[in-house]
């Protein structure tokens, strides 16, 4: 690469300098943080109250919230909270109110007593995850509202920098400051925690509450299918109209587009191979011969610090090329990077390609998640942002789960070589789909004209 491709780079680079990427560090924190208390430092702490193994499994659904969370998502998109939106704004002022939510209901988790009431911690937890996904609904919205375009995919970065932090901090940072002060002590510092997206949200402005083109067109059909209705007068004419403005307007905008069935095709498709490699990951591993600490050790090390970086080169390179461009090569490399698992299978034991296989599974990975995470925020019209993306984003995590579980089946039928071959394949028709939606349907913001 010449000096001057260098230079144009490293300033490509010089986006996560920018105070309102950097904002987004921060919210990513704040998201983060909740997860780890409602399921892998909650499940310790049931276990080592004596709780059997059949209702810690039960706390399991206290993550419901996280995969229903589109369902509520049009009242956060469309509702004022009174007095604090007119102070703060639509998206600061629920930003805020769910923010102090969660101090309080990680507080009250904290002073619950899993060994003599069980089933009041469990409702705490589900109420803490109920927030924390509702707190992810504004901070979706909010990132793609507050960021230029070319700042999409630095906003992703830092996003899952901050999120992993989070978790960092309220997993293995809140096991050890449980051993030394007690679990109350240790929820009460973590409710604490949140006082960093706080202080984010009210040292950053308040996003412009835009309207779009097509929009302005479906509030024109809500008003003439309501003047064909007079019958419908008072609180039942107030009821539909909010209702079709937040609920169903964002789904009918969604349907006009060209071509919107490839387009919730392809986000089902985008990361199959990805999923489909990683879910069967773990016992690959095993059978080879690795052990846990071994495993836990690479993944934790290079793993967690390849997804990093590879995130931050994704942003980068969304910055550099434009988004469709970017989706394109990042997919490529997380197709490519499974055939490192066809090599591991080959070698068989061995720390050095264990480390290599993990770490660039990862740095790919990072690097797509980025790239795509900037094309769901894309997707978004700006004024039915939270709405729409808290679908998309559902969608993805649903089509993530639902095609991976078919690796355990595949595994089971074929060798492992053979079997990551296959998951190589199966990145195939989301990237044949890409290139044909890059010519057909070129992807445009939808603002206000």
């Amino acid at each position: 690469m010449s000096l001057s491709g260098f230079q144009r780079w490293f300033c490509s680079l010089a986006v996560y300098r920018e105070p309102r990427v950097i904002a987004i560090l921060f919210l990513g924190f704040s998201s983060g943080v909740p997860l780890a208390l409602t399921f892998g430092t909650l499940t310790l702490w049931l276990a080592e109250s004596g709780i059997d193994k059949t209702s810690i499994g039960l706390f399991a659904l206290a993550g419901t919230p996280y995969t229903f969370k589109f369902l509520w998502a049009p009242l956060l998109d469309r509702t004022s909270i009174p007095w604090l939106t007119t102070i703060f704004g639509r998206r600061r002022s629920w930003m805020l109110f769910t923010q102090f939510a969660l101090v309080l209901s990680i507080l009250a988790l904290g002073v619950s007593n899993p060994s003599v009431n069980p089933l009041q911690m469990g409702l705490f937890a589900l109420l803490t995850a109920f927030w924390s996904a509702s707190q992810d609904i504004v901070i979706d919205a909010y990132r793609v509202e507050i960021l230029a375009e070319r700042q999409y995919g630095a906003g992703a970065a830092m996003v899952v920098l901050g999120y992993r932090l989070g978790m960092l901090v309220s997993g293995a940072g809140a096991l050890y400051l449980a051993t030394y002060l007690g679990w109350f002590y240790t929820y009460a510092i973590m409710a604490a925690t949140m006082s960093v997206g706080i202080i984010t949200v009210l040292l950053n402005p308040e996003p412009p509450q835009q309207e779009s083109l097509e929009s302005q067109e479906q509030e024109t059909k809500i008003a003439e299918y309501l003047k064909a209705r007079p019958w419908l007068q008072g609180w039942k004419k107030d009821v539909v109209a909010w209702f079709s403005g937040a609920v169903i307007a964002p789904f009918a905008e969604f349907m006009t587009r060209k071509g919107w069935l490839l387009t919730l095709l392809f986000i089902l498709l985008y990361k199959f191979g990805d999923a489909l490699a990683g879910v069967m990951s773990n016992p690959f591993y095993v059978e080879l011969g690795f052990s846990k600490i071994e495993i836990a050790n690479i993944s934790k090390l290079f793993g967690l610090a390849a997804l990093i970086i590879g995130s931050f080169i994704g942003g980068a390179l969304v910055n550099r090329i434009g988004i469709m461009k970017a989706l394109l090569w990042c997919g490529l490399l997380q197709m490519l990077s499974n055939l490192m698992f066809v090599w591991l299978a080959h070698t068989g034991y061995n720390m050095t390609m264990l480390t290599l296989t993990i770490a660039i599974e990862n740095l790919s990975s990072g690097m797509g998640m980025a790239a795509f995470v900037s094309y769901l925020s894309m997707l978004c019209n700006v004024a039915y942002t939270a709405t729409q993306y808290a679908l998309l984003s559902s969608l993805m995590a649903f089509g993530r789960t639902l095609l991976s579980s078919t690796g355990g089946w595949f595994a089971d039928h074929m060798s492992w070589g053979p079997f990551f071959l296959l998951t190589t394949a199966a990145a195939l028709p989301g990237l044949v789909l890409l290139l044909w939606m890059i010519r057909k349907f070129p992807l445009t913001k939808r603002v206000k004209s």
